[in-house]
């Protein structure tokens, strides 16, 4: 982790240090996922809330343009292939 990161995160937040350290982490481990694992974790979130993959396919394509790192482009038969192989 990057010291320098978490001690801007503490200066600008005003978090003790641990505190800053452990948000850096998380938000690190989120933006840290794999397309795969990111489109697999939301298919099952959105599965387990009770949507229909017709719902579900063109909502995590979108999710997936605005993450930090988009992957670019990625079809929706490409995201059935993800979860169901």
């Amino acid at each position: 982790m990057d010291p320098d990161l978490v001690r801007h995160v503490a200066a600008t937040t005003g978090l003790p240090g641990a505190v800053a350290a452990r948000v850096v982490a998380d938000i690190v481990a989120h933006f840290g996922e794999t397309t795969e694992e990111f489109v697999r974790r939301r298919h099952r979130e959105l599965k387990n809330a009770d949507r229909r993959n017709d719902e579900i396919w063109p909502r995590i394509a979108a999710e997936l343009e605005d993450r930090v790192v988009a992957p670019g482009e990625v079809s929706l038969r490409r995201l059935r292939r993800i979860v169901y192989g």
